[in-house]
């Protein structure tokens, strides 16, 4: 049984603004609804190491360990000061495209795991979050955190399609406005750089 205060917890925990609702409004307006599609994929799946980590208990490791935890937070954090770089750059991660092709959805698939997968708070997240919604006296407990989990990853597609496909309607009037561009793409790679500085200064 899905409690409702699951969703609700869930949903305000995928519409905050974060390196993936980023990626994916920036992949809207600079590629168009498809691609907005494709990086709400890759983040969803991105998540899928973080799920599988804290339900099979490996999660605790980034907890209790100084030297993992701060290896895989440094990893995140360079990769989102390598977004940064890439998105001041004409062909960066906000170049403005006509089309998408083949490669450069995987390219932007591929990112939008990678976005996810270096962030070490979203393991201990899972570890802390899902085990609260599952009974203490629960038979079999694995099945409903697969559940959980499930429900969780598609809410976290929709809520980020919703979000590209938003970024992407707005696209043709800030492409045919290069100073809006300019303003946007400075505004995105701070943003990158604003999370990794967040990211850098989080404790376990």
């Amino acid at each position: 049984m899905v409690s409702i205060e699951f969703l609700i917890t869930s949903l305000i925990v995928i519409a905050s603004p974060g390196t993936g609702v980023l990626y994916t409004l920036a992949a809207g307006l600079s590629r168009g609804s498809r691609a907005s599609v494709v990086a709400a994929f890759g983040c969803t799946i991105g998540i899928v190491p973080h799920m599988a980590a804290a339900i099979m208990g490996l999660a605790a490791l980034l907890h209790t360990s100084a030297l993992a935890f701060q290896t895989f937070k440094y990893l995140g954090v360079a990769y989102l000061l390598y977004m940064a770089w890439t998105t001041l750059q004409e062909r960066g991660a906000l170049q403005v495209e006509k089309e998408t092709g083949a490669q450069s959805a995987a390219q932007v698939t591929i990112t939008g795991i990678l976005i996810n997968i270096l962030n070490p708070k979203l393991s201990i997240f899972f570890l802390a979050f899902l085990p609260q919604f599952v009974p203490a006296d629960a038979v079999h407990p694995l099945p409903q955190m697969l559940t959980l989990s499930a429900i969780f990853m598609l809410m976290t597609f929709v809520v980020f399609v919703g979000y590209g496909l938003f970024s992407a309607s707005v696209r043709d009037h800030v492409i045919s406005r290069p100073r809006v561009l300019t303003w946007m793409r400075r505004s995105f790679a701070a943003a990158f750089v604003a999370l990794g500085a967040r990211l850098a200064f989080a404790e376990r």
